[in-house]
């Protein structure tokens, strides 16, 4: 067998490339420039902590220090994390998951790529040229003042968020109208269950945040006074409006990464899951719950003692449904038989900082403790841990997981391990000096800081060239193996996985025959049998 995917034999070419409809095509775009999108917004961040290597000024001064955390954030967020796995993996493993050719909506979903390399060119000539320096929350009243041009890069903000409604749209109709006969909802592979839960979230909430980034332009170019108090406005409406989105979007976030978790966590540990039904509700129950949980990031707003409670105990069931999918996880890897290789090295470590992460989630909102650490660099601990470390890490075990599925190569395993250990020792150095730096009181964002946080700081800094370095190890050898890499065949895992009864690389409309389901995923043991 080839090893080079038959999806690239039919046509040749960048027009081909340029004009397919074949969703594992798409996939494969959106994973480039996701991927580019992750590399940019590390190199932001590695300029960030080197400035903050000494406690006065190191190499930029502070108006161009605020700009590169606000590109450091701007991409991160609204460029890698929210589209990364559900527009890359989502776009090519749902439909063959589900015994589908291809998606509902096929020229829509090219559309949606269009759409999301519209919206982040708009948003880079924005920064570049405007110099945005708000933060990627865009809070106001500043974003309404600042003598920086907030429009255009708020504008790109609100086209990537046209694309993901589209992608969402067109994974929800997918779901309900194109799956394989014999394919009941308790059939679906884990997968399926968080990318749909996903798409729900980006449907329902994305337009409030095109809503509220609209009238933050309005505000700024037109000074109509909507968050001006002076104007009879109110910049607490912002928040509200912008977390009523923002919330559920750490979901639409972590979700997918629950969904490549689940499956490489069965594959690699050869093992049904601890419980389907558990794993599969939990994400819609997360789906739901983030809806209500909004306020937990305005404690200190001025909000009544009742609001605070009620959102501080919404926020801590969020923590429940995220607990049983750790336990469930964990179940499944108990006594399982365990192939540590790349993409389970990167599910451990998934499983480390989403614990921490999830933990010190609880902490924060519980109110009394949010007052304290509220703006400090306890905040961004958390945020990393439960957010850019959670989505990278399973990003990466999704890539190394499926990539022998999409390129028909392997890679060189003691690369990925080595890569693995650096990404996440490097994570650890990052963030825990900034644990420490928050219990301190050190507020986040701070240009300068007392000589007495330096230590800390440096550790910090330390961490993000260990993530950089990884990050460029990784690159340099599936970019080798994508040329170089020994053909893997159909199934190297041994994975149970519906995605594998297709041939690895799958040909044009992912099967030779269309399957048909009789059991359940995942299932390595029948208790029928």
């Amino acid at each position: 067998m080839s090893a080079e995917p038959d999806y690239l034999h039919a046509t040749r070419g960048l027009g081909s490339w340029l004009t397919t409809t074949d969703h594992k095509r798409i996939g494969i775009l959106f994973l480039w420039t996701v991927s580019a999108a992750l590399l940019l917004g590390g190199v932001f961040a590695i300029l960030l902590r080197l400035e903050l290597l000494t406690p006065g000024r190191t190499f930029v001064d502070p108006m161009t220090y605020n700009r590169f955390f606000t590109l450091h954030g701007v991409i991160m967020v609204w460029m890698f994390m929210i589209p990364s796995i559900p527009t890359s993996f989502g776009n090519f493993m749902l439909p063959i998951m589900l015994g589908a050719k291809d998606v509902a909506f096929p020229r829509l979903n090219l559309a949606s790529w269009y759409v999301y390399l519209a919206g982040a060119a708009i948003v880079l000539t924005g920064m570049v040229l405007g110099g945005t320096d708000t933060g990627w929350t865009f809070y106001t009243p500043y974003s309404s003042k600042t003598p920086a041009d907030v429009a255009p890069v708020v504008l790109g903000v609100f086209v990537l968020g046209v694309s993901t409604i589209i992608t969402g749209i067109n994974f929800i109709v997918t779901t309900h109208t194109l799956r394989a006969r014999g394919m009941t909802w308790h059939r679906m592979p884990l997968f399926v269950w968080s990318i749909y839960a996903t798409s729900v979230i980006q449907v329902l909430a994305t337009p409030v945040l095109g809503m509220a980034l609209v009238l933050v332009a309005l505000d700024h170019a037109l000074a109509l006074g909507v968050f001006d108090p002076a104007a009879g406005g109110d910049p607490i409406l912002y928040q509200h409006v912008f977390w009523f989105y923002s919330h559920p979007a750490v979901y639409i976030m972590v979700l997918p990464a629950f969904a490549v978790i689940s499956e490489t966590v069965c594959a690699l540990s050869h093992k049904n899951p601890a419980s389907y039904r558990a794993i599969a509700y939990s994400s819609v129950g997360i789906a739901f719950v983030g809806f209500l949980t909004w306020g937990h990031h305005m404690f200190v707003s001025g909000m009544s003692a009742l609001d605070v409670g009620v959102f501080s105990v919404l926020s801590m069931l969020v923590a429940i449904f995220s607990a049983i999918k750790v336990f469930a996880w964990v179940g499944t890897m108990y006594r399982g038989s365990i192939a540590f290789r790349t993409p389970m090295a990167y599910v451990i470590a998934f499983l480390v900082l989403f614990g921490v992460g999830g933990m010190t989630g609880v902490a924060v909102a519980t109110a009394a403790l949010d007052v304290h650490w509220h703006d400090t660099y306890f905040i961004v601990a958390h945020f990393h841990f439960i957010m850019v470390g959670g989505t990278i890490t399973a990003f990466l075990a999704g890539l190394h997981y499926w990539f022998p599925k999409m390129f028909g190569r392997l890679y060189p395993e003691r690369w990925g391990l080595l890569a693995a250990a650096l990404v996440f020792g490097g994570f650890l150095l990052t963030f825990i000096p900034q644990f420490l730096l928050g219990n301190a009181g050190m507020p986040r964002r701070y240009y300068e800081y007392p000589e007495r946080y330096q230590a800390l700081h440096v550790l910090s800094t330390g961490g993000s060239w260990l993530i950089g370095v990884g990050l460029a190890v990784t690159v340099v050898y599936l970019v080798w193996a994508l040329r170089y890499g020994p053909p893997s065949g159909d199934n190297p895992w041994g994975s149970k996985g519906f995605e594998w009864l297709a041939p690895s690389p799958p040909p044009p409309h992912n099967f030779h025959e269309t399957p048909v389901i009789t059991h359940g995923p995942h299932e390595y043991f029948r208790p029928e049998a």
